[in-house]
């Protein structure tokens, strides 16, 4: 005899939606989240879902209290459940709804998991803002290795720019790089997987970008996924700062001025919407 559902538990969760540049997440103020840690990942993969929850790359818990050196914290779990350290666009997102709901002014330091992020509003209109977000220094792993794939070996430039990112400089899309970029992103050469970049050069201050994100998979933007595919080209001398990443979103903005120098991120943030998201557990009887 088959099974009986019935719901153990059933959770109201509010939460803003907003995007940046086209890379959407979920902010939920801490306070509002659950508090049995066990529960986030598997309400971060609902509440994510593109047709049976809301739908965003990423779903985010903001708290506004402030700490030693920083005025808010957010914690940040990808539509898959993984915790990233950090996330550029994500960030702009909690750094437009703190100013909006008043706990921050023009200036905002904010914790992340690779750390504390600086963002100085530039301009807003409504519920669009604009920031310019110090992303820290970058760390140049290697600039040219070599990863054996399917499909044979793929030279690539490997970043670290608060999470992992590997890029590779190609002439063309025309090409499964989605497959590639699901590969690479569990590549044996990363315990921890990585975010994976594409790398189009256009001229010496533009390169198109496409991307596949750890834990979220292809997205139409990605601000720390623009940071290292910039960070690369410049390294590689195929680009000089500042560099604007043509995404399918739109452009972001990359400037760096060389090794042991912080590399900053101008780029977009929108609040489009806020409601209230039901979270049912449920087990067999």
């Amino acid at each position: 005899m088959p099974h009986r559902l019935k719901s153990i538990d059933a959770m109201n969760i509010p939460f803003v939606k907003a995007h940046g540049a086209k890379n959407d997440f979920l902010l939920t103020l801490a306070a509002d989240a659950p508090a049995n840690e066990a529960l986030l990942p598997q309400i971060a993969v609902a509440i994510c879902h593109r047709y049976t929850g809301v739908g965003a790359d990423g779903w985010m818990l903001v708290d506004p209290t402030p700490g030693d050196g920083f005025d808010a914290a957010i914690r940040l779990f990808n539509s898959d459940g993984s915790e990233p350290e950090l996330s550029g666009n994500g960030t702009r997102c909690a750094a437009a709804l703190l100013i909006e709901r008043g706990h921050a002014e023009s200036e905002i330091r904010i914790r992340t998991g690779a750390g504390i992020k600086r963002l100085r509003l530039l301009s807003r209109a409504g519920g669009e803002f604009q920031f310019e977000m110090n992303m820290g220094v970058p760390r140049i792993v290697a600039l040219r290795d070599t990863l054996e794939l399917s499909a044979g070996p793929r030279d690539a430039a490997l970043v670290d720019v608060g999470n992992p990112q590997c890029a590779y400089v190609v002439e063309n899309f025309d090409f499964d790089w989605r497959t590639v970029g699901a590969e690479t992103e569990r590549h044996p050469r990363f315990p921890n997987r990585s975010n994976v970049s594409f790398i189009r050069l256009v001229g010496r201050h533009a390169i198109d970008v496409r991307f596949f994100e750890r834990g979220a998979g292809e997205t139409m933007s990605s601000g720390t996924g623009s940071t290292g595919a910039a960070v690369t080209a410049i390294a590689l001398g195929a680009a000089i700062s500042p560099v604007t990443v043509m995404t399918p979103a739109g452009s972001l903005v990359i400037t760096w001025n060389g090794p042991e120098m912080p590399v900053y991120l101008t780029g977009p943030a929108q609040i489009i919407a806020e409601g209230i998201y039901r979270h049912e557990i449920i087990a067999p009887v």
